[in-house]
């Protein structure tokens, strides 16, 4: 039996015996096999449109966006100065046309500071701000590639998952490298044996800080060791890092030789502000803590957080659009009661922040001491007002501390 046109697929030219289905056309027809394989092509295509697409991040001028870091962040003026204009520069590279082979260089940047000045915060507002895909990377956790503990790709997998495994959103994206002063050589020379978490960890980061095409296991590379890999372009990306550097204050002070004695002396330190060594820190005092020459090379620009004193304090509890005294009045608001406090209350609060030296971090741990009691029997009462008195605060802190000595 000889087949004619209107028993066979358009597409592929098979006969009906030979497919499952055969759907008729006007002039044509098509099978289901053909139908599949023109699904996966579209859907394909689409997803790598997906892909392609580029990142339509809002960039302000310096001055918005210290302005804009000023509603969130309380004080460290210099910091945020420095900051805006390095993300700024960095994010009008990405804009730039290269005339007469003038390439700008990468701004990654490095915060230098006590716990509690808010050095993560400072990085997480300024991703809010451009809606850019941001992560968070604890760097205590990384080692070297064949140990236990995280490899150094896994810093891009969770860019990737920040930004809905977009590559061309995560190549715009910013990484905050939080405690990398705890991956620092543990002697001023060159490691002889395995450094698994400190210097092999800074060589690792070379190629990511500078720029490079790295693999990244979409998934963790440890547990699905058979993944397919996804590439991913680091030199668009901005690496802000982080550290408390304890104990950089007297390789500061060293330098600086506040205590030589003879001629002259008095002159050349006389003008140090002895209560805060961190405002004069330098690469060569990031070199003597035990971050190598080449990881600082490739973060060109260093700047400190200066340690929060009881004023600054006091306005990071009140102040700023999300307050902690904000917060909590917003929670109690949703069981409709009425949240205040007296001015001594804040007092209180502080005071113990700077005794325990915890920063504006330690604020958070006060408050929730103080308020526990209230957040667990005021949403059952039919009580519509708390006003939280410092006689209220030292009883609840005071009771608090009994307990937990008592317990040890």
């Amino acid at each position: 039996m000889k087949t004619t046109k209107k028993d066979t697929c358009s597409f592929c030219g098979r006969p009906k015996e030979e497919v499952g289905i055969l759907i008729s056309g006007i002039d044509a027809q098509v099978c289901n096999d053909c139908v599949e394989q023109a699904y996966r092509i579209i859907n394909d295509d689409v997803s790598l449109k997906k892909t392609q697409k580029k990142s339509a991040f809002i960039l302000e001028k310096p001055h918005t966006i210290k302005k804009y870091l000023d509603d969130y962040v309380i004080g460290q003026d210099t910091a945020k100065k420095i900051l805006s204009v390095a993300v700024y520069n960095h994010y009008k590279r990405l804009s730039q046309v290269i005339e007469d082979d003038v390439e700008i260089e990468k701004s990654n940047i490095i915060l230098v500071g006590e716990t509690g000045t808010g050095k993560t915060l400072l990085a997480k507002t300024i991703a809010r701000m451009l809606k850019v895909p941001f992560a968070i990377v604890d760097a205590t956790v990384l080692t070297e590639a064949g140990y236990v503990g995280e490899d150094i790709e896994s810093l891009l997998v969770r860019l990737l998952q920040a930004a809905d495994y977009n590559v061309a959103e995560a190549e715009q994206g910013i990484v905050f490298i939080d405690e990398i002063d705890k991956i620092a050589r543990k002697g001023d020379n060159p490691s002889i044996t395995r450094d698994v978490s400190g210097e092999g960890v800074q060589q690792g980061l070379l190629k990511l800080l500078e720029g490079a095409v790295v693999n990244v296991p979409p998934q963790g590379g440890r547990k699905h060791p058979d993944q397919k890999m996804i590439q991913v372009d680091t030199k668009n990306i901005l690496f802000i890092c982080g550290g408390a550097f304890d104990g950089i204050d007297k390789a500061i002070a060293r330098r600086l030789n506040t205590k030589a004695v003879g001629f002259g002396t008095r002159e050349k330190t006389g003008n140090v502000d002895k209560n805060n060594f961190l405002q004069y820190v330098a690469p060569q005092d990031l070199r003597s803590f035990g971050l190598i020459p080449e990881i600082i090379g490739r973060i060109p620009i260093v700047t400190n957080l200066d340690p929060l004193d009881k004023e600054t304090l006091r306005k990071i509890l009140t102040e700023p659009k999300n307050a902690l005294t904000k917060q909590y009045a917003a929670l109690f608001k949703m069981d409709g009661i009425e949240l205040s406090f007296d001015e001594d209350t804040y007092d209180f609060i502080i005071d113990k922040a700077i005794e325990y030296k915890l920063g504006a971090r330690g604020l958070r741990s006060i408050c929730e001491t103080i308020m526990v009691d209230a957040m667990f029997e005021f949403p059952s009462k039919k009580i519509k007002k708390l006003h939280v008195t410092r006689k209220l605060a030292e009883e609840k802190f005071n009771k608090a501390q009994l307990i937990m000595r008592s317990v040890s």
